[in-house]
């Protein structure tokens, strides 16, 4: 079977993660490698023996041998790179969220469409955890009744808005954090969101610079009477014992679904600290990333060598960002906003 040859632009923390993921796939080659910071980029492609390296991404979609691109950039920054590569021939692997503005998920959408030989998954990687597909596939089965209602929380210490990104003011929680959960209860209910209302607060981050919401709660109605409360937030202190605190749950008829990722199966206590080491997204094992994220990555190979609708396609990105969208219309107003 041929390999797909692929080019990752982004050459930061994710970046990296899928350049990694795809040198080391069976069914892929990393071709080449684009980013504007020409330091990390060339540490990145001698690190991981990525053969070409750009500057320059028009140059690197004109110039290198490529079958697929990963978008690895920033949230905020992630339409010029999509549109360029679909353009120009290539089937897309996009970060999440899909867009920060619902107008440019619209154009991505119709350009998708409009090219349905080419495969384009927004990276939404917590469906492949196998606790939350169990509980999807629960769900469709009828095992807990019609889905009523759910509750997800998704929070960060403080490190990661003031030290680990650099872009957290062109960005939210809801956008970074709680982008991954809206897909989520979109996925596990079945049916598309229809309003919003959402609560945020700004003060830790703002007086140290940093313009942003600490913490978003929103309530999002969904088409088939569902709803669900999602709250993002990143403002934990750093001695809380993971980077993250993730909860899911979902109410139905006659169950429920309740998912706490804090711990993974481990605990870990050290002269260092005590914490709860997080494995099954990505996990280094013999040499290599393992877990969900990593199979979310081989499907999307899958997608395109075997002609199949990847298993999240544009129009589930779409629909987030029209959340996300939605969240802050009702931040700026004060009032409920419909979801368009």
């Amino acid at each position: 079977m041929r390999k797909i040859r692929v080019g990752v632009v982004g050459a930061g923390i994710m970046g990296q993660q899928y350049a990694r993921i795809y040198g080391c796939h069976p069914l892929a080659e990393v071709t080449a490698i684009a980013s504007r910071g020409e330091k990390r980029l060339n540490e990145t492609a001698d690190k991981l023996g990525i053969p070409a390296r750009y500057t320059d991404f028009g140059r690197m979609l004109a110039e290198a041998p490529l079958d697929a691109v990963c978008v690895a950039t920033p949230d905020y920054a992630h339409f010029p790179y999509v549109k360029a590569a679909l353009e120009a021939g290539k089937h897309v692997l996009c970060e999440k969220p899909f867009t920060t503005d619902l107008g440019e998920a619209d154009e991505l959408l119709a350009l998708s469409r409009g090219r349905p030989q080419l495969k384009l998954q927004v990276a939404y990687n917590h469906r492949w955890l196998n606790s939350y597909y169990h509980g999807f596939a629960a769900i469709r089965n009828g095992s807990i009744g019609k889905p009523l209602a759910g509750f997800a929380r998704k929070n960060d210490t403080i490190w990661v808005a003031s030290e680990m990104i650099d872009w957290a003011a062109r960005t939210t929680p809801m956008h970074f954090l709680g982008s991954h959960d809206i897909d989520l209860m979109r996925w596990f209910f079945g049916s598309e969101p229809v309003e919003v209302r959402a609560y945020g607060a700004k003060s830790v981050l703002a007086g140290r610079g940093i313009d942003t919401y600490d913490v978003i709660q929103a309530q999002v109605k969904f088409s088939g009477g569902e709803f669900a409360t999602f709250e993002a937030a990143w403002i934990y202190p750093n001695t809380f014992p993971t980077i993250v605190d993730s909860f899911v749950e979902v109410l139905g008829a006659s169950g429920h679904l309740h998912f706490d990722r804090k711990r993974e199966s481990i605990e870990m206590s050290t002269p260092a600290g005590f914490t709860f080491p997080k494995t099954l997204l990505a996990h280094d094992t013999f040499g290599k990333l393992r877990g969900a994220f990593v199979e979310c990555l081989g499907d999307f190979l899958d997608a395109i060598l075997k002609d199949e609708e990847p298993k999240v396609t544009a129009f589930d990105g779409r629909q987030v960002t029209a959340v996300l969208d939605a969240v802050t219309r009702s931040l700026e107003s004060g009032a409920a906003a419909g979801v368009r």
